[in-house]
């Protein structure tokens, strides 16, 4: 197990009152980041997380005047499930991002349909292999267990999908609590975007991401290998 030490350098923290003015503020951040990527190459990549804390930032950026039509998001990570299910990423981007403005953007799933586990992560794997990388922006949330994406300490696929030079884009894991098998991008794939933040809220949390900056195993917590290794400063969006 890798032991880290996170610079102060690699980090940028932004802090705000409430989860609203956070949700706006990084709306506006991706709003200019993705609007930077169209106007360079005419096209821009967006990857999600889920859950709960999101859905004010999503609200938000649907909001926002990009060429939509020229953005293709994506998710960070996602259950085995289908997109009906009330604990599908698909579904809570479908119902939160994917509206008002930004119905006009391509969105890719992760997952499309049941079947052995390893094949059902290769055949995502390949779907994000074919899109324009790297992503402009990618967000991440994080747990109060210290995982973030799908990297969940203890997991069935850690050591390989916190690995830097992991070979695929996607990769399944299985984790005690995580509930269903899920997908879930690999470490290489989110550091080598444009934009990595991390969007969390919450004292809790803040007291985790606090014992993350702090020397110790990545597979430990595994958020650590993302502030360790991304390709610029990991901009950290917190709220209470």
């Amino acid at each position: 197990m890798r032991a880290t030490d996170v610079p102060q350098t690699r980090i940028r923290n932004l802090e705000f009152g409430n989860g609203g003015a956070l949700a706006e503020a990084l709306a506006d951040t991706v709003a200019g980041a993705l609007d930077a990527a169209i106007t360079a190459r005419g096209a821009a990549t967006l990857a999600v997380s889920g859950g709960n804390t999101p859905k004010a930032f999503f609200a938000a950026l649907s909001q926002r005047p990009i060429d939509w039509a020229k953005v293709t998001v994506t998710l960070v990570d996602e259950r085995m499930v289908g997109p009906a299910h009330e604990r599908s990423n698909h579904r809570l981007a479908s119902l939160f991002l994917l509206q008002n403005r930004a119905a006009d953007a391509r969105f890719v799933p992760l997952f499309s349909e049941p079947g052995d586990a390893a094949a059902v992560a290769e055949k995502a794997s390949n779907t994000i292999d074919a899109l324009a990388l790297p992503f402009d922006v990618v967000i991440l949330g994080m747990g109060t267990d210290g995982h973030t994406a799908s990297f969940f300490p203890g997991g069935t696929t850690l050591a390989a999908v916190i690995d830097p030079g992991c070979s695929q884009s996607v990769m399944s894991i299985e984790a005690p609590g995580a509930g269903e098998p899920r997908l879930t991008l690999t470490l290489p794939r989110i550091v080598e975007a444009g934009l990595v933040v991390l969007h969390i809220e919450g004292e809790a949390k803040k007291a985790v991401l606090a014992k993350a900056l702090e020397t110790g195993p990545e597979a430990e917590m595994p958020v650590r290998a993302v502030l360790h290794h991304a390709a610029t400063p990991v901009e950290i969006y917190w709220a209470p």
